[in-house]
């Protein structure tokens, strides 16, 4: 392995660690909004992020990870069912977030691009092992249990996301301290 690509590796490493890190502290500074702070969906965030910092499969392990350290740490969010369908909602953030970046032109565009269909994407996820682990558990999940959970009851956090991630993003492509 060269040199350029050991910092490379080095520097998502970092980056990784950085973006999981900021999914432990991040609810602990929203959850001081009273009624609206876990509608941030603050861990999201840096999974976002992460995707297109380090690509596809750094934020996949960050997504995953996140929910579950924090459960450790913290006890929250709870495991069963909350925990286990971010896993892999946010695990499909930092995924498609990734993949899409890379693979789009590095237009201003394509950034919203990435974002949305990210989003998109991760909610579908929740919402299928939603699906799931009601069925398994002999509970109902609905159309509109989906969309309030996925849509409405996260517009705050959609909204937040929508504004913040890509002017972090240009912000750090303009310091050059991304690819």
């Amino acid at each position: 392995m060269t040199t350029s690509k050991k910092k490379c590796v080095l520097r998502r490493l970092v980056y990784s660690a950085v973006c999981l890190a900021l999914c432990m502290v991040l609810p602990l500074l929203t959850g001081q909004i009273p009624e609206i702070g876990s509608m941030l969906s603050p861990m999201h965030i840096p999974v976002l992020l992460c995707g297109f910092l380090c690509g596809p499969w750094y934020a996949l392990a960050v997504g995953a990870a996140a929910p579950l350290l924090r459960f450790l740490i913290f006890s929250m969010p709870p495991i069963y069912p909350t925990g286990i369908a971010m896993c892999f909602e946010l695990a499909v953030y930092g995924a498609v977030s990734g993949l899409l970046y890379q693979a789009l032109p590095k237009k201003t565009g394509n950034i919203y691009i990435s974002l949305i269909a990210a989003m998109l994407a991760g909610r579908i996820m929740w919402g299928a092992v939603r699906a799931v682990i009601s069925g398994a558990g002999g509970a109902e999940f609905t159309w509109q249990l989906f969309f309030a959970g996925a849509f409405v009851q996260a517009a705050p956090g959609i909204v937040l996301h929508i504004v913040l991630i890509p002017l972090v993003v240009l912000a750090l492509r303009r310091a050059k301290l991304m690819d």
